[in-house]
């Protein structure tokens, strides 16, 4: 566990790659432009957001195995995979593939569940095996044995000209060290702790019933710390076991008044709905973190959460302009990195 106030060791930044529907690849092409640039700016990774049917990046393991091939050290993410979505042999093997491709960059993270609104797109996704399908964490336990080499077939040899493996080709044999589980509640960071997965945490958690007076205050960073904390005492390597953060931060040294205004009015359209837990499911937002990189610094080390990690992907804003990312990871990279001590990857 990171000691309260040691430097920042890693830092990375997250984008949900939005495009227009009517020219889809300029989208497309600036997200790897930015991938391209912090990797310039020396940030440790790049992480892509998966949306499906909607205007963002809906295969960030495609577009990241073509960044893969305009940078050299960066590594590379998904934050995260809704494993609903997916087949577990199928994305083994994509995975692995992009791992290959990338030097063994890749750092796949992924969720559990039913797809959203799983009712309107279950015909177009599981039209013969909707009722059937398990998105329990059964579903992950398959990911994880064909990731890390067990049998996917009771087959290996020779069929003709042609020969098969019993597991899932490429292997890439430190993929699964790289494996990270996005958890909102304690339970689920306890499970993935218990499974040796890495922790993604988010500016969404999960307040769980019966942990407190339904209507008293809610303090988001005392509950993710509490998560972070529950995922590390399941974990084989306790302390030492890997969590990153990701807020939303928006560091404005550089931005021109015009961008400041607009970050300002993002965030406090933003703000309501991070003053109690929204929903059944008792979810709750934190408040995006907006001010120069002094001021952005003063407020991560005050944070319960930040204290309790040592690596970062900060969320980018989702619907701002190119030239106001660029803005904002340079602040980041120049200006609030090394305020928290942080140094940049050669």
């Amino acid at each position: 566990m990171p000691v309260a106030g040691q430097p920042l060791r890693r830092m990375g930044f997250l984008t949900i790659g939005l495009f227009d529907a009517d020219d889809p690849a300029a989208g497309h092409e600036t997200t790897l432009q930015i991938i391209e640039l912090g990797e310039r700016l020396g940030f440790d990774s790049a992480w892509l957001r998966h949306r499906h049917l909607q205007f963002g990046i809906s295969s960030p393991v495609a577009v990241l195995a073509a960044a893969s091939q305009r940078t050299r050290r960066i590594e590379l993410g998904t934050a995260v995979t809704p494993l609903g979505w997916e087949n577990p042999l199928r994305v083994a093997e994509d995975w692995a593939t992009v791992d290959v491709l990338s030097g063994g960059r890749l750092n796949p993270g992924f969720s559990v569940g039913p797809p959203m609104n799983y009712e309107r797109v279950r015909g177009a996704l599981y039209p013969d095996t909707g009722d059937v399908e398990d998105f329990t964490t059964e579903r992950v336990a398959r990911l994880l044995r064909l990731v890390r080499g067990e049998p996917a077939s009771d087959f290996r040899g020779r069929q003709g000209f042609e020969e098969f493996s019993e597991r899932v080709q490429p292997h890439s044999p430190g993929l699964a060290g790289r494996l990270w589980y996005g958890a909102a509640s304690r339970k689920s960071a306890r499970w993935a702790g218990e499974q040796g997965l890495n922790l993604l945490t988010s500016s969404v958690v999960k307040v769980e019933s019966g942990a407190e007076d339904p209507d008293a205050p809610v303090d988001f960073a005392e509950v993710q710390r509490a998560s972070i904390r529950a995922f590390r005492a399941a974990h084989p390597d306790g302390d030492a076991a890997r969590v990153s953060q990701g807020l939303v931060v928006i560091p404005t040294d550089s931005a021109t008044a015009e961008q400041r205004a607009r970050y300002a009015a993002y965030v406090e359209a933003r703000t309501p709905r991070t003053a109690s837990p929204q929903g059944p499911a008792r979810m709750l937002f934190a408040r995006d973190l907006i001010g120069t990189s002094e001021e952005v610094a003063e407020q991560l080390h005050a944070h319960a959460g930040f204290q309790e990690v040592d690596e970062v992907a900060f969320a980018l804003p989702f619907s701002f302009e190119p030239d106001d990312y660029v803005q904002i990871l340079t602040d980041m990279a120049t200006r609030l990195g090394p305020a928290l001590g942080w140094r940049p990857t050669g």
